[in-house]
């Protein structure tokens, strides 16, 4: 599965993926329902971008008020998605102060409701799951077993507390602890793992060695953007297929957001990931960096 990964995972990001080598399930980037029922609704309908390329895809939604998650699953599942998705992991912590996210570890009561009006929303045959960490600060298996109990379609578990955030190494056992608990408490719930996989082999293992369901990968598609494939040409790809690469992204971001919904300085951190593995890179990446428009990005480009 490719994560959800704000400011990374849209429509465009996506569909390169799934040219390269697709993940067998997609997930957007975090939507908040209390904004997409808000005045300033338009600014978030970009994330809400999908095509058919891009399937199964569930949508990732964030936010405080059950309402919300219902009126908001009642209209992306109109849209065409797949599924739901909802956000009790991210740890940044102006969402966390909020009492979003991962801050949810900390408040079953308000956690329940959500999840009964996104199920409510969602009637039977509109998936619901969860994405969420393995504790607050410290392990917490109760929280594990609290969201098991709400019958979940898929319950995706990063192996590290919201406090360690992504500085210590994941904790894979807790994990495994995990889905022993759902073989107890609900069999029907499929139990994906999270954290630090970086490739598709490194994945089977773990799914095997802990008998999970599946393993999602993040930031392992920077490192490589045919993770997911069964045998990556990335390391033996030359500069000069790097950079059509980039131009290929650069083509359809521009295409994509015609409007300027994006800025151009999205393509930023898309740039270290094409851009690198050869000689000179981070002197081109610096001049790729400076270009004010796609076009002059696409020029740069044409002439590396």
């Amino acid at each position: 599965m490719l994560a959800p990964m704000d400011d990374v995972t849209d429509t465009v990001f996506r569909q390169i993926i799934a040219s390269l080598a697709p993940p067998d399930f997609y997930m957007t980037e975090f939507v908040n329902v209390d904004g997409l029922q808000s005045p300033g609704r338009e600014k978030l309908l970009k994330k809400l971008k999908f095509t058919d390329k891009e399937r199964p895809i569930f949508v990732q939604l964030w936010g405080l008020k059950p309402d919300n998650f219902y009126k908001t699953v009642k209209e992306v599942r109109q849209m065409g998605f797949d599924g739901v998705d909802l956000n009790f992991g991210c740890p940044v912590k102006t969402v966390i102060k909020n009492g979003a996210c991962a801050a949810m570890i900390n408040n079953r009561e308000l956690t329940g409701e959500i999840i009964d009006a996104s199920r409510e929303a969602a009637e039977k045959d509109f998936p619901i799951s969860v994405k969420t960490r393995v504790g607050f600060t410290t392990p917490d298996m109760s929280w594990i077993e609290f969201l098991l109990t709400k019958k979940l379609d898929l319950l995706s578990i990063h192996g590290r507390t919201a406090k360690q955030s992504s500085k210590v190494p994941p904790n894979w056992d807790l994990i495994g602890q995990s889905r022993e608990i759902r073989d107890l408490l609900c069999p029907t719930t499929l139990i994906v793992g999270n954290g630090d996989v970086m490739s598709r082999n490194q994945g089977l293992e773990l799914a095997k060695k802990y008998k999970l369901d599946g393993v999602m990968i993040g930031r392992g598609v920077f490192a490589d953007p045919f993770v997911f494939s069964k045998q990556s040409p990335w390391a033996n790809y030359t500069k000069q297929q790097r950079i059509e690469l980039y131009k290929k992204h650069v083509e359809l971001f521009a295409k994509t957001w015609k409007q300027g919904e994006r800025k151009i300085e999205t393509l930023n951190k898309f740039c270290k990931v094409y851009i690198s593995g050869f000689g000179g890179a981070k002197e081109m990446r610096e001049q790729l960096m400076s270009a004010k428009s796609t076009a002059d990005l696409l020029q740069m480009l044409s002439g590396a």
